[in-house]
């Protein structure tokens, strides 16, 4: 494992021009799998977004611009992928190609919007979709995402567990398996590796404590984690048994990060946060209690430079 981390993180002394060098990620959905609001919620934490489109959130989705190769990507394909699509074409030169998207699993809000790619709607030409076994698996055998390999709107590409895919000199993904509710594929995470800095992804698992691999140590060996921040605390959800859909809770994170520096805290920025998180709330008092303790809250738009 030490050598695998020597390997991703390990960076060059020396960089050509910055332009030529870039790449950059943009923050295209903070939301979990449904989406902010969610279907049938009616109460107060829901409606003011039902009455005012600006406070809508989409579901997590990061967009990665290669800017030497003139390539762009897409992490996960969400229900909100026409309009992630559009903002992640408005955010860099119409002329860069559009080059693949990575699919972490197959839970609804990650994995679904390949839908848009079928006969009925886009009608794409051979999109690379980058997925795990078992998901590319699924993919293959089940409509009506089999007919998007029939038909060549998509072409699947085999991703194996902390394996490294070089996209370009500029930028390297690697796959790494997490914990979580597996039902119809595995589920992932993602190194992200710059020219200069690079970027954990893990929009869900179960608990740190599952995972194989230590968190806290993880962090440190990065420039940015951004982190499945599903619900706030347990009993978020009421009449329902949270131990159904683990995830850590935020205040379990943070207890768990305390000792980290005030360097390695800043590095931690939450995401895919379900309709009850009072931090899908713009400006609510719990995102100022993340702030306070050193840590961040990843929002639409945001902007980060590996």
């Amino acid at each position: 494992m030490k050598a695998i981390f020597l390997i991703l993180f390990s960076l060059s002394s020396v960089f050509a021009d910055d332009n030529e060098q870039q790449v950059k990620l943009i923050i295209l959905g903070i939301a979990q799998d449904a989406g902010y609001p969610q279907l049938n919620c009616y109460k107060p934490h829901c409606l003011p977004a039902y009455k005012d489109i600006r406070l809508k959130e989409k579901a997590v989705s990061i967009g990665i611009v290669d800017i030497k190769e003139k390539k762009k990507y897409m992490l996960e394909a969400t229900p909100d992928i026409r309009q992630q699509m559009y903002n992640l074409h408005q955010f860099i030169d119409s002329t860069y190609k559009f080059a693949g998207v990575f699919l972490t699993h197959a839970h609804i809000g990650h994995y679904t919007g390949l839908m848009h790619m079928g006969r009925e709607a886009a009608g794409t030409n051979k999109v690379n979709v980058y997925t795990m076994p078992k998901m590319k698996h699924f993919l293959e055998n089940n409509g009506p995402w089999s007919q998007l390999v029939a038909l060549k709107n998509i072409v699947l590409h085999r991703l194996q567990n902390q394996k490294a895919i070089i996209l370009s000199d500029n930028l390297t993904l690697t796959p790494i398996l997490v914990p979580h509710r597996d039902e119809f594929s595995e589920t992932v995470g993602f190194y992200i590796k710059g020219p200069r800095k690079t970027a954990l992804f893990i929009p869900d698992i179960d608990k740190w404590q599952k995972w194989s691999l230590d968190i806290v140590q993880v962090i440190k060996k990065v420039d940015y984690a951004l982190l499945d921040a599903t619900f706030y605390k347990n009993g978020e959800i009421p009449n329902r048994d949270m131990s159904e859909i683990p995830h850590p809770f935020v205040e379990e994170s943070m207890h768990l990060f305390k000792d980290l520096s005030d360097t390695d805290k800043k590095k931690v920025y939450f995401i895919h946060f379900n309709h009850t998180n009072p931090l899908i709330q713009k400006g609510n008092e719990a995102q100022h209690e993340v702030k306070a303790k050193g840590f961040n809250s990843a929002y639409e738009g945001m902007t980060i430079n590996l």
